[in-house]
């Protein structure tokens, strides 16, 4: 069975507890680490929801404000129902009856 798995991204919850409200205040605290970013850079990865991060960016986040990627991260992972394939019956078709049988036509010579 395929699961589909989700995330939540946190880092805006992790600075707000912080006290870091706007998001240039990150801006320095990454470059202590090495990382240099720009202010659109800083706001996209604060306020939406990255789909590609570095292991080096996660790392230097995770030093700011000692917590581990789980802290950063809230996933949550369910079952994907499988697609029905062609052995039902779509609502456009109707049933026969396979008990009843027609009679078999004579056809006659004139």
């Amino acid at each position: 069975m395929r699961r589909k798995v989700h995330y939540t991204w946190r880092l805006a919850e992790l600075m707000a507890a912080r006290g870091l409200h706007n998001t240039t205040d990150l801006i320095p605290l990454l470059a202590e680490r090495g990382i240099a970013l720009s202010r659109p850079q800083v706001y996209r990865l604060v306020n939406q929801r990255p789909e590609r991060v570095s292991l080096q960016v996660i790392a230097a986040i995770c030093d700011i404000f000692d917590c581990g990627p789980g802290d950063l991260l809230t996933l949550t992972a369910a079952d994907v129902r499988a697609r029905k394939t062609g052995t039902t019956t779509p609502p456009n078709v109707v049933e026969l009856d396979r008990t009843v049988r027609p009679r078999r036509a004579n056809i006659l010579d004139e």
